[in-house]
């Protein structure tokens, strides 16, 4: 990095290390890593490559984000590079204010940050890890394609990384290639001018051009008939497209992002799906997990599909019971988000009780073995009373007093059942 860039950081209020090799880079960089919030290198360094101290900085716990300068030819290896975790690269000449606003956007920033800013998708290390995956895409314009089982979540995952990016104002437009009919798709995504066809009585904008400059959200895409899909390579590879009937080229500002439950990479051929296109689609890729590869986001997520589906109705239900709780947990989630949000809709409807119960989640199952939904009343009361009271541990930092507080209760009386239930161990002591 130059002198005169490391100047105009310095202007800007940056506090910065220049390291003027690779192998002094990666043993400066060891020393100091919790307190650098980003590495700017370039990919070609006098000693080593940029892609060896990316691999060395990788190992170093709490490791900063990194972002790569590169040469117009090295961009295919940056694309390489920040699917293995660099957050940006920037390819060079290039402007001073786009650099430093793509500084600032790729720095470190924590997960209470993200938080904060309400963008996220649940708790558990798999999920995180796609989050990551969506903030380092945020910020560029290739096409992004999401796997991930039916009801997985990949559309709520377009929408996040829609609304994380520089295009959140503009339009998000979703197109599901499976629920609109093959003779239709292309008019649909297109649009068409007037006469192009019987029924066209005026001009028809597609999706594409819905989108303005914002996302075109294609779900399903390996479903799209092959004779559309090398319309789709086309519009892609040059950044336009026609509308049927028409002859006047125009032009995509809309950035494409592609979602399927198909595994794309296996299906090509003349039957299956266009290689040439998979490649093209999934420059930036993200898999988005089963819900049953992730049982810490179950809990998260009911409590947040409860939340939306009271707001929505006029009930006084507080939350799960604990045998709700453990019965979700135990399910193997076949439909995954999907299937819990919906049966999390349906037991607030269904709940004649202040507490859902597992009968309310899986009437299906009680339906086949009734006796097997009830539980003794005392146990159903314990299980509630024990989760309410980690509850406010947890929301405490285990501080008694503040506990007892929350549960409108004595302190006494929180020690006695905190006893009860197996959350102390040993005698108490102090106050």
């Amino acid at each position: 990095m130059g002198g005169s860039i490391l100047q105009r950081l310095e202007l800007e209020g940056w506090q910065v290390t220049w390291w003027q090799s690779g192998s002094e880079a990666i043993n400066g960089i060891s020393a100091v890593a919790g307190t650098l919030d980003l590495i700017i290198c370039d990919i070609r360094l006098p000693d080593i490559s940029g892609e060896l101290v990316f691999n060395a900085v990788a190992k170093i716990p709490n490791a900063p984000p990194f972002m790569f300068v590169t040469g117009f030819g090295e961009v295919d290896q940056a694309v390489r590079l920040m699917r293995s975790g660099a957050v940006d690269f920037m390819t060079k000449p290039f402007v001073m204010d786009e650099f430093l606003r793509r500084i600032e956007a790729g720095r470190r920033t924590t997960n209470a940050e993200l938080r904060l800013k309400g963008h996220f998708l649940g708790e558990s290390p798999a999920i995180q890890h796609v989050e990551d995956l969506l903030h380092r895409y945020a910020r560029h314009d290739m096409p992004v394609l999401i796997t991930g089982e039916t009801g997985s979540g990949k559309e709520v995952a377009a929408r996040l990384l829609h609304q994380i990016s520089p295009r959140s104002s503009e339009p998000f437009v979703s197109v599901n290639c499976a629920a609109i009919p093959a003779e239709l798709l292309e008019s649909e995504i297109f649009g068409h001018e007037k006469g192009a066809f019987t029924g066209a009585q005026r001009r028809h904008l597609g999706y594409a051009e819905r989108a303005g400059k914002g996302t075109l959200f294609l779900d399903e895409i390996g479903d799209m008939p092959l004779s559309l899909q090398a319309k789709m390579l086309r519009l892609i590879e040059e950044g336009s497209f026609h509308r049927v009937g028409g002859e006047a080229p125009v032009t995509l500002c809309a950035r494409i992002v592609t979602a399927t439950h198909r595994d794309l990479a296996v299906r090509g051929g003349a039957t299956g799906f266009r290689e040439d296109l998979y490649f093209r689609l999934a420059v930036l890729p993200v898999e988005i997990p089963p819900l049953r590869q992730r049982p810490e986001d179950i809990d998260w997520l009911m409590d947040r599909f409860l939340e939306n589906a009271v707001s929505r109705s006029d009930t006084r239900i507080r939350g799960f019971s604990a045998l709700a709780e453990e019965a979700a947990l135990a399910h193997p989630w076949p439909g995954n988000v999907r299937e819990l949000r919906n049966r999390v809709e349906r037991a607030v409807a269904l709940s004649t009780s202040e507490w859902i119960m597992p009968c309310d989640l899986f009437p299906d199952r009680a339906a086949r073995t009734v006796s097997a939904s009830f539980a003794p009343l005392a146990d159903v009361r314990d299980a509630a009373e024990r989760r309410q009271i980690e509850r406010a541990l947890e929301e405490t930092g285990g501080q008694i007093a503040k506990a007892a507080g929350l549960l409108a209760i004595s302190r006494t009386t929180l020690w006695e059942k905190m006893t009860r239930f197996g959350l102390v161990e040993g005698p108490r002591s102090g106050s």
